[in-house]
């Protein structure tokens, strides 16, 4: 096909695509030497996460106990200067105009986050194991914790929430977000990395599961595929906007159990070892131990 004979067309559509009325909100505009967010690198980084986090697990396979230390300690520094370059870019991002120029400050400030991180990362392998434990002793079908690690979807789903969660909470932005929408991809698990979730947590089978920004979990709770942690309502301003940043999705108290498809919606609190039944529809607190069901339709 000879595209002189669209040449107008052509040329129409650069132009309006060109305008900057028809980007407006939608362009991020790269300043020369700026770091872009690289959700490839990203996965990059987790994956070498992973690798320290359970050795032997992910990663090279040769790792034994007399050649650990080396092995983590390369991906460390690969971790480090992956995730420095990547906090980095997370930190022009959220800056916006501000961040015109890259200076030492800059990549210094990106370094410490990314050290802090690191030091970090045996707490994240103590939560990660207790999640393990969760999954198998709460999955009469798991035959080993090797098993859980290798198959489980969870175990993936929240290794990548808990790594976002740090970044999160020591300010990094977007990067966290890019973090766990990576699970969401891999595993069709939404966990929001602004969620707080104690240890112990497990979610069976999971494909479904959204857990919004501002749930809180216990320790010791247990989700189903299907369930939806979700927000009830968007209060508005008033220009009719949604008023971002309040507290808006529920709280599961220790050992609460969520089967298939529930939705709990709203700043709501489901107590102590209450137990929330399949196809439920939740917009009101559930006391301690209440065991919450489809009712039994009439014969």
């Amino acid at each position: 096909m000879d595209s002189l004979n669209f040449t107008h067309i052509l040329t129409k559509t650069v132009d309006e695509l060109s305008d900057s009325a028809s980007y407006k909100g939608l362009f991020h505009q790269h300043r020369d030497g700026e770091p872009i967010p690289s959700a490839k690198a990203l996965q990059s980084i987790i994956e070498l996460a992973r690798s320290i986090i359970f050795p032997g697990y992910f990663g090279k396979s040769t790792v034994n106990s007399r050649t650990i230390n080396y092995h983590i300690g390369v991906n460390i520094e690969k971790v480090f200067g992956l995730l420095t370059n990547q906090v980095l870019a997370g930190l022009c991002f959220g800056r916006g105009e501000e961040c015109c120029e890259l200076d030492s400050d800059s990549r210094e400030c990106a370094a410490s986050i990314t050290a802090q991180f690191v030091s970090r990362l045996p707490e994240l392998r103590r939560l990660l194991a207790t999640d393990v434990e969760a999954a198998y002793n709460g999955d009469p079908a798991a035959t080993s914790y090797g098993e859980v690690i290798s198959c489980y979807p969870a175990i993936r789903a929240i290794s990548n929430y808990r790594i976002a969660h740090e970044l999160l909470k020591l300010g990094v932005p977007l990067i966290p977000r890019i973090i766990t929408e990576l699970a969401h991809s891999e595993t069709g698990i939404d966990i929001h990395p602004g969620a707080r979730i104690g240890a112990y947590f497990t979610i069976d089978h999971g494909t479904g599961v959204v857990i919004g920004a501002t749930s809180i979990l216990g320790e010791n709770v247990k989700l189903y595929q299907g369930v939806t942690l979700g927000a009830k309502s968007f209060p508005l301003d008033e220009n009719g906007k949604p008023i971002k940043g309040i507290d808006r999705h529920p709280i599961l108290e220790d050992n609460v159990i969520v089967y298939s498809n529930a939705t709990i919606l709203g700043r709501i609190t489901i107590g102590r070892n209450a137990v929330i039944g399949g196809n439920i529809w939740v917009t009101e607190d559930v006391p301690e131990g209440a065991r919450l069901v489809q009712p039994k339709a009439a014969k």
